[in-house]
């Protein structure tokens, strides 16, 4: 199973990255450009838009992206980042439904690099503005020799299960009657168990045991790696943070099933798209339980 954003299929080629000289024998005004609108990808039919180096504004900085059949792509760095959570990002996500595996993640590569440039600009040791290097995967700063590298934020994700019932929520910022799996942010210092422990225990007040790891998925708003659980609770109470969630509630496999073959009109809760991790995660869960 391929999930969306993942099978990237460009050769990163690190040893062209840290080669300077082969790096600009590379950027020719013939090369390849990713075509964007700031970070919205722009499509011709179900593929991605090209165009070339020429085209790139004068001062752009040029991030290498890697090679496509042995050609160099590049992709240039927008004026501002992203801070809006991808909920907000609707006309990117019209666009990505209709672009297929390997365009879909070529885009979250470079989105995600793209936008960790724009919103790296300055040394976050002593403030001053730092410079691309290494072709885009490393910026350094010339006034107290930081280096900053692009980040990946890893995000647990999880089922619990309890009594052939799943835990299911809805934040607030969701359409209405869509549920999720629930989610959170690894901490400094946790392991990805004790990170699904926490998030399940703060947000629904639920303690969960036996916790297995099913899949990942690279999530490129802006740049995380959704590390996709499942576990099993002893205890159906649920305790719900509001700051958190808007809901959560137990779903029969009858429900999730329902709702995975009605979607928009089942009349119990809308499943996430098929482009998360999430949809994936319930999918496997209701074939492990068939």
């Amino acid at each position: 199973m391929r999930l969306a954003f993942s099978g990237h299929p460009l050769d990163r080629a690190d040893h062209v990255r840290a080669d300077p000289e082969r790096l600009a024998a590379l950027a020719v005004p013939e090369a390849k450009l990713l075509k964007l609108d700031g970070l919205i990808p722009l499509r011709e039919g179900d593929r991605l838009q090209w165009t070339t180096l020429a085209e790139a504004g004068e001062g752009a900085e040029l991030v290498f992206l890697g090679l496509l059949g042995g050609e160099a792509c590049f992709g240039a760095v927008p004026e501002g980042g992203d801070p809006d959570p991808a909920y907000a990002r609707r006309e990117t996500f019209a666009a990505l439904a209709h672009l297929g595996l390997d365009d879909l993640a070529l885009y979250g590569g470079a989105r995600s690099l793209l936008d960790w440039h724009a919103r790296h600009r300055f040394c976050a040791q002593c403030g001053e503005p730092t410079r691309l290097a290494k072709g885009g995967w490393q910026r350094d700063c010339p006034a107290c020799k930081a280096q900053h590298f692009p980040r990946t934020d890893p995000v647990a994700i999880m089922l619990v299960e309890h009594e052939g019932r799943i835990l299911l929520g809805r934040n607030s910022r969701f359409p209405e009657r869509r549920y999720s799996a629930l989610a959170g942010f690894i901490e400094p210092g946790e392991t990805i168990e004790e990170a699904v422990a926490r998030e399940v225990l703060e947000e629904a007040g639920v303690k969960v045991r036996d916790v297995q790891y099913v899949m990942n998925q690279p999530w490129p708003f802006p740049s995380q790696l959704m590390i996709a659980c499942h576990s099993h609770a002893d205890d159906d109470t649920l305790d719900i943070d509001t700051t958190e969630l808007a809901d959560a509630r137990w779903f029969t496999r009858a429900q999730v099933a329902e709702a995975f073959e009605k979607g928009e009109d089942s009349p119990t809760f809308i499943p996430p798209p098929p482009m998360a991790v999430a949809y994936h995660l319930m999918a496997w869960w209701l074939e492990k339980t068939a």
